[in-house]
């Protein structure tokens, strides 16, 4: 029995809901391909869906619902289960240098890789053919995990050949982003592979994923073309680290992380990041972030520090690792109540408030959404005032009606 049209995607893409994750295009046996040209990764059916590709893929896609978040001692509306959080950063100063913060995800990967936890880990990191873009990668070792290092603010698709990874077998690590994370937990209530060969799932906060075109425009404002690029980092080597081109004659372009994330690649996310009620990785086992300091106003400071990052374990699986790297010297924490991240990631806490408001707009407006159970969005709503609820709300709405999301 074979599906003309996967309904799931047709809705999900049809509603702007896709991550680009290409879990649909791993489990779909060839009949689907993701296609980076609108900027995002979308797929593309190319042939008949099998009926059980159809079932994982309503059962997993992060674009129709998300994996609810893990039991745990603690949990907040807008930081997720946690067993332990603190701020830490690796011993090692060149993962430290390299990471876009303390280079805790890294140290983490390349702990578990060492210690033989996994034989290999999933990641991403720049395109060499087009630097300005991702690559899915499997590293075998800690040297090609380290030189992964960094934030990649364009998109990526790092489920795509996951079938083909646990088909593998062996035990890997997985880093990838929150809804990636999700997607890979809901795939294990179909798959049993995936709890027997992925022992462990790393996540970062995520403020979402930019089209292509903000980094053509960084270029631009750099004045260097996209086919004199021999490589780019969107930010790394320092804290925040500046966003950094070279071009094959020699010539650097560099532009501070408030310059390119906020004048250039913050305005051009895909609206199913503007929606997320899990940009935390509250599924994962371990999840990080940058754990900045705030400013006079209380607003985070980019300016330029040792790196350091907020870390949160989720799981017992994910604060035994953190446990054991700890204990092996890999990384340093101190402390943090959970109430200092509102400083840390205001607009993190702000996002999660406002979920249920710009999700009932594509309920009102007749529009496919993604099911939030079990992601505490109903209390996060809790946070925001009426006021600033109902202008998200009807702001969302005009801009569905006038097909701009």
């Amino acid at each position: 029995m074979s599906a003309t049209r996967s309904p799931t995607v047709d809705r999900v893409v049809g509603g702007q809901l896709c991550t680009g994750c290409g879990l649909c295009a791993s489990v779909a046996g060839g009949a689907i391909a993701m296609d980076p040209a609108s900027g995002f990764n979308r797929p593309v059916q190319t042939g008949p869906v099998s009926a059980e590709a159809e079932r994982r893929i309503a059962g997993a896609c992060p674009g129709a619902g998300l994996a609810a978040w893990p039991d745990a001692p603690n949990r907040h509306p807008s930081w997720g289960p946690w067993r332990r959080v603190g701020v830490g950063w690796s011993t090692d100063p060149d993962i430290r240098h390299r990471g876009s913060s303390g280079g805790a995800v890294t140290a983490l990967a390349v702990h578990a890789l060492k210690t033989g936890l996994v034989d290999r880990v999933i990641h991403v990191l720049a395109d060499p053919a087009n630097p300005t873009a991702n690559l899915v990668t499997c590293s075998t070792r800690a040297a090609d995990v380290i030189d992964g290092a960094g934030s990649r603010y364009a998109a990526s698709s790092p489920l795509a050949a996951i079938d083909a990874a646990l088909a593998d077998g062996g035990k890997l690590a997985f880093v990838g982003k929150p809804c990636d994370v999700s997607a890979l937990r809901r795939l294990a209530r179909l798959d049993p592979r995936v709890d027997a060969h992925v022992p462990l799932m790393l996540a970062f906060f995520c403020a979402g994923v930019p089209n292509q075109s903000a980094a053509r425009k960084i270029l631009k404002a750099m004045e260097i073309a996209p086919d004199e690029l021999v490589s780019f980092r969107y930010r790394g080597h320092g804290w925040p680290g500046d966003a950094t081109a070279v071009a094959r004659d020699g010539r650097v372009g560099a532009m501070s992380y408030g310059e390119s994330w906020g004048g250039y690649l913050a305005k051009e996310v895909q609206f199913r990041c503007k929606i997320c009620p899990d940009a935390v990785g509250g599924s994962s086992d371990i999840s990080c972030a940058d754990a900045w300091y705030g400013d006079a106003a209380g607003y985070p400071s980019f300016a330029e520090r040792d790196g350091r990052s907020l870390i949160m374990s989720r799981t017992a699986r994910g604060e035994a690792l953190l446990a054991e790297a700890l204990a092996a010297g890999a990384l340093e924490i101190e402390p943090l109540e959970v109430g200092e991240i509102d400083k840390m990631q205001p607009s993190q806490a702000l996002r999660k408030s406002l979920v249920r408001a710009r999700t009932a707009a594509l309920a009102i407006t007749l529009q496919p959404r993604l099911d939030t159970r079990g992601v505490m969005a109903e209390e996060a709503a809790a946070s925001a005032g009426l006021k600033l609820r109902l202008r998200n709300f009807l702001g969302t709405v005009r801009r569905i009606l006038a097909g701009r999301r």
